[in-house]
């Protein structure tokens, strides 16, 4: 049975890692700081709506850091933070996972 700590603790660590893009854009932030259209380019299929709404989400959860810069046009640029660049080995782990359980049928 898990203590009160560990539930917390994982309860929190669902919280940064589900949905189904954050992970993505976790990774693409992993090596370099990005800006937004560098990140629609890097996850196609995300919609703009809800990649506006991921990076929000995880700026309020202390992964991200949001740069906004005066200029004409404005610029803004996403990094992670200290604790954003702690989840990137577990995510290579869960990546290698993913590599060994998948099957040719999971192309299509």
């Amino acid at each position: 049975m898990l203590s009160n700590t560990d539930q917390l603790a994982l309860k929190k660590t669902l919280d940064i890692i589900c949905g189904k893009w954050r992970l993505y854009i976790i990774f693409q932030l992993g090596s370099q700081t990005r800006r937004y259209g560098e990140l629609r380019r890097l996850i196609p299929d995300i919609s703009e709506k809800i990649l506006i709404q991921e990076l929000k989400a995880l700026i309020v959860l202390g992964v991200l850091t949001k740069k906004s810069y005066s200029e004409v046009p404005p610029r803004v640029e996403y990094s992670l933070t200290e604790k954003g660049h702690q989840i990137l080995p577990v995510l290579l782990q869960l990546k290698t996972i993913g590599e060994k359980f998948a099957t040719p049928d999971d192309e299509n």
